[in-house]
């Protein structure tokens, strides 16, 4: 394996755990949490499917011809998914939490990433998903790690747009209207 897989995977782990110790919300403070255990499930299928992921790759099964050029690429991936993704936070600010929760302060955002996909940290977090699973330099490895972890995160978008439908009712759903989930332009 390359590198730039496991430089990718401690990156992308101690950020995470940043973040969980972090960006919390705090009991009390939210006027609406329903996490509804997307949080678990999300982290499960990261946590578990990378694992599955690089025992693929290392045992060798199927892997891409070109490994070099495909691991270049899982690398330029991971640069703009962490880009996006902490912009995102960033611009979210104090709103942002990583359990599905809407305090008392919460505004809606739909400026910066915001105005161009409803959902960037995710945007971000599935491209880093998916360079980690490309750095494992194995067509199966990808498979395993991508589809599961999209599956679990769309679930949690799910979630988490049930909550802001409930809080901030038709002008979420106007928004929905005129600002992608995730892809712009696609989905």
């Amino acid at each position: 394996m390359h590198i730039s897989y496991y430089q990718i995977a401690e990156i992308f782990g101690l950020s995470e755990i940043i973040l969980l110790l972090v960006k919390r919300s705090r009991k009390g403070s939210s006027k609406n949490q329903a996490d509804n255990r997307s949080l678990i499930y999300l982290w499960i299928a990261i946590t578990g499917c990378i694992a599955l992921g690089g025992y693929i790759a290392i045992i060798g099964i199927w892997p891409f011809p070109d490994a070099r050029l495909v691991m270049d690429i899982g690398l330029a991936v991971a640069i703009i998914g962490f880009i996006i993704r902490w912009t995102a936070i960033l611009q979210l600010g104090k709103m942002f939490t990583v359990d599905v929760a809407i305090s008392s302060q919460h505004k809606l955002k739909t400026t910066g990433l915001y105005k161009i996909v409803r959902h960037p940290s995710y945007l971000g977090l599935m491209m880093i998903i998916c360079s980690i699973a490309l750095c494992q330099a194995s067509i199966l490895s990808c498979i395993v790690v991508i589809i599961p972890t999209f599956i679990a995160l769309i679930y949690r978008i799910q979630v988490e747009e049930k909550a802001l439908i409930i809080e901030f009712g038709a002008d979420y759903i106007q928004y929905t209207k005129t600002t992608a989930r995730l892809i712009p332009g696609i989905y």
